[in-house]
């Protein structure tokens, strides 16, 4: 009895801190905060995390860890602008579906560099993706010649509308492409053999390579699709700029750590979800814009983002102990 009410603490703990998170800005904050137009606009601020998490998901879980997400997403934004500037004048529907294409890939092709060398040449996925962090952003910066890139309007603009067309979407089309994705990922994850990899991977690797799972392609494929969630994340980023940004998503692999770690991922691999990853990505865009909203300078955001990550480590190592 003891044991499973831990583990349904355990499992309702990221919604708990969603709530008392919400529950003290609903009281600090002005009364703005939880307006309808204020929580549409968390939600939506929530998604570039959120899809940025979903790819971090699968990499925490394995056992693996991404530091070069945050400059994929600004390569991504700068593919989509470069790609749309091939149009003499405004882009086709099917140009832009190429700029969504080529985003998705150059995220995947990242991927697949940091998935390739971390499990054929052994290296520590650490020291990969860092330096996969200052490949890509230098990429992002030639081809954007170190500047900002204008591009054509296109339906890409509006998936990041607060108000959309038509209105009876409610929320933005970005949003409900994020749940579609949360979704999906919880369907892998919860449902399919591809899923169940995953886990073992992060729960004993040699158990895992001894029981005939091909370690090093699995490793290859969820990297892979790190990289391309990543790329998808950069074409929301691309929608709410409306430019390519060489300089954007500075930090952000930091937030899509901490959604997947709040949300009840464990660094050590082999534990994870994906609708903790989703509360996570929200507490995030709550603690950001609540902070915003009651004048809570910068830098003592990122002190209590930090402290949150601190916390759900040692959280989380606690939890491991008590276990063992």
């Amino acid at each position: 009895m003891k044991q499973k009410t831990r583990a349904l603490l355990d499992s309702l703990g990221p919604v708990l801190g969603l709530v008392v998170v919400f529950a003290v800005f609903a009281v600090s904050a002005p009364s703005a905060f939880y307006s309808l137009y204020n929580i549409k606009t968390i939600i939506t601020q929530t998604v570039i995390v959120g899809i940025g998490a979903i790819g971090m998901t699968m990499v925490i879980v394995s056992g693996g860890i991404d530091l070069s997400v945050g400059s994929l997403i600004a390569l991504s934004t700068v593919v989509v602008a470069a790609v749309l500037n091939l149009s003499a004048g405004q882009a086709t529907f099917w140009l832009t579906a190429a700029a969504v294409a080529a985003a998705v890939g150059s995220g995947a092709l990242c991927g697949f560099v940091n998935g390739l060398i971390s499990a054929r040449l052994r290296i520590v996925p650490f020291i990969v993706t860092l330096g996969m962090m200052q490949i890509a952003r230098g990429v992002a910066k030639w081809l954007a010649r170190e500047q900002t890139v204008l591009a054509p309007p296109t339906w890409l603009n509006r998936l990041m509308n607060i108000d959309p067309q038509p209105a009876w979407l409610v929320f933005a089309p970005a949003v409900w492409i994020f749940l579609l994705l949360t979704a999906a990922l919880w369907f892998v994850l919860r449902y399919t053999v591809f899923g169940r990899y995953v886990f073992a991977l992060g729960s004993n690797e040699q158990a895992a390579r001894l029981c005939g799972i091909p370690v090093e392609r699995y490793r290859i494929i969820i990297y892979m699709l790190g990289g391309a969630f990543a790329g998808i994340a950069g074409i929301m980023q691309f929608a709410n700029l409306t430019v390519g940004d060489p300089t954007a998503a500075v930090g952000a692999e930091l937030d899509i750590i901490a959604a997947v770690v709040i949300g009840g991922g464990s660094l050590k691999g082999g534990e994870g979800g994906a609708v903790g990853t989703l509360v996570g990505a929200l507490m995030m865009a709550v603690l950001r814009n609540g902070c915003n909203l009651v004048g809570i300078p910068n830098y003592v955001q990122n002190i209590v983002i930090g402290a949150i990550i601190i916390g759900a480590v040692a959280v989380d190592r606690l939890k491991h102990l008590r276990s063992e």
